[in-house]
């Protein structure tokens, strides 16, 4: 057990997280809400992947990315509504300081990840769109696997990072976090050294791993609805726009709440409780939704899902 020193000599081994208690008139909707979410959630993510490893005509660059998607938001609900859910079955809301940097720092990696995996994915449709001559001989095996791996890679190295400077904190005050997970401004505000020095690395590595690619993102849909638009079929181009704009909307909403929750850290725009709510955003919503979105909409994933379930009822032919 990790002991952090407080300024009166005594040691503080956990933390307490406060999550939506201060509104006891929801414990009861959340109860109930938080299980549905998260078993929708992971039966969902894990759908898709048991459909695409499989099915040979589902080994494509866009379904290899999506599996890692979806294998990406599988641990990412289990890191965060695990907790959550222990704490609405149990009321203990109590949790060891190595249990809070644990969750943190795997929380943190696959947001980073998927900021960058959503850019990668964003990058392989502007190719198919923008440049079909040339996808093939682009995204190849080799440049999907180092793609994919780079995401992993570069997103689990700034989760490092921004732990490690966690680690450096002293805590000397309360130690009760005023959020429903283990987060880096919570603890940094909890903390008695210098908040500013912490919160412009926040701002840097969301820099770097959230709005950097936020904009790769942003272009590469802007170049594919330009071409879209010089599509001469209107029934192809109104088919084109519906899965742009939906992948879009659900991009921009990821993108934006990240955004405003870590690089407007000090602001007072917005209270504890909204930035709770734009939390629930993308740690709850978007893993729920993106299934149904990138993948269940897709001809090719709804076609392998008959056939599995078919396989299933009636066993080979």
């Amino acid at each position: 057990m990790v002991n952090i020193e407080q300024g009166n000599g005594t040691s503080l081994k956990e933390f307490i997280l406060l999550g939506f208690g201060d509104l006891p008139e929801l414990q009861t909707l959340l109860f109930l809400l938080f299980p549905m979410i998260c078993i929708a959630t992971m039966a969902g993510n894990i759908l898709i992947i048991v459909l695409v490893v499989p099915d040979q005509h589902l080994h494509t660059p866009m379904y290899f990315f999506l599996g890692n998607l979806s294998c990406l938001e599988t641990c990412y609900t289990s890191t965060i509504l695990s907790t959550v859910l222990a704490s609405l079955l149990t009321g203990d809301r109590t949790i060891s300081f190595n249990g809070c940097l644990t969750q943190f720092y795997f929380f943190g990696s696959l947001v980073a990840t998927e900021c960058l995996l959503l850019s990668v994915m964003s990058y392989d449709r502007y190719l198919a769109i923008c440049n079909p001559m040339h996808y093939v001989v682009c995204m190849s095996v080799k440049f999907c696997l180092q793609l994919a791996g780079g995401s992993w890679i570069g997103g689990f190295l700034s989760g490092s990072i921004t732990t490690l400077s966690i680690c450096q904190l002293m805590f000397c005050g309360p130690n009760v976090i005023d959020h429903f997970y283990c987060d880096f401004i919570p603890l940094v505000k909890l903390s008695c050294n210098d908040p500013h020095l912490m919160e412009t690395l926040a701002f840097t590595l969301t820099f770097l791993s959230s709005l950097i690619p936020f904009l790769f993102t942003l272009m590469s849909y802007i170049c594919i609805i330009a071409t879209i638009l010089r599509i001469p079929s209107t029934a192809r181009r109104q088919k084109a726009f519906s899965t742009c704009s939906s992948h879009l909307i659900v991009v921009s909403i990821y993108y934006g709440t990240l955004l405003i929750v870590y690089m407007l850290p000090t602001t007072n725009i917005l209270s504890n409780l909204k930035k709770k709510v734009l939390s629930v955003v993308y740690t709850v919503l978007t893993p729920l939704v993106n299934p149904l979105i990138y993948s269940l909409r897709n001809k090719e994933v709804q076609e392998a899902l008959r056939k599995a379930c078919r396989k299933f009822m009636f066993g080979p032919c």
